[in-house]
């Protein structure tokens, strides 16, 4: 791999963790409501999501020609339907701490961040995608796959926590200056995007 291949990569992945996606609102809305904390670990729980797709791309086992229909559409169906759930959770929470001053975070919520973070990423279909059409581009056919595959996860984690937790931070600032109501609304907004992404991946198409 070159130095040129490889800082082409990076640029691809950054501004692919800049867009508006299902795990990054996940982290916006834990970081809002939750606190920093519990937007950062589930961050973590998107990188090990990750790295279980970048170990499949490495032994060839998350090659297109691979994955049969059914198991593209299970994956697809479980990922939109608990994207669905998660977005009517934060809906109905903002109703049920409407009136309170302050969000405290609790060590459950905290722990069940990872899992959250993990299992929005683990079903997302738009990662065979990501792993089988985009990956594969900058891969040197006649190198070892080994390397180039661990070089790549290694960049795509540092950027996509540096990225995620920045949201997370940032969103965690906001919820702390900004009035309740604000809040609450903000937390209806992204509980509507999660739903709406999760009708996306439920109309998604196997290319």
């Amino acid at each position: 791999m070159t130095l040129e291949t490889w800082a082409f990569f990076c640029m691809t992945e950054f501004f692919l963790c800049l867009s508006p996606g299902p795990s990054a609102l996940l982290v916006i809305s834990l970081g809002l409501t939750r606190g920093q904390a519990a937007g950062v670990l589930a961050t973590i729980g998107v990188l090990a999501a990750n790295g279980i797709y970048f170990a499949l791309s490495a032994t060839g086992l998350a090659a297109a020609q691979h994955v049969s229909s059914e198991a593209f559409l299970v994956i697809k169906w479980l990922g939109a339907a608990y994207l669905i759930w998660l977005g009517f959770r934060m809906i109905v929470r903002s109703f049920q701490t409407r009136g309170e001053q302050v969000i405290s975070p609790d060590p459950v919520s905290k722990r069940r961040s990872f899992w959250q973070g993990f299992v929005t990423q683990g079903a997302n279909p738009n990662l065979l995608i990501y792993f089988t059409a985009i990956l594969p581009q900058f891969i040197d056919p006649r190198a070892r796959l080994g390397s180039q595959v661990a070089v790549l996860a290694f960049s795509s984690f540092a950027i996509e926590f540096t990225v995620l937790s920045a949201y997370s931070a940032l969103s965690h600032r906001a919820g702390r200056k900004v009035a309740p109501r604000f809040r609450y609304l903000v937390e209806r907004v992204g509980g509507g995007f999660l739903i709406g992404a999760g009708a996306g991946l439920a109309t998604l198409r196997r290319q």
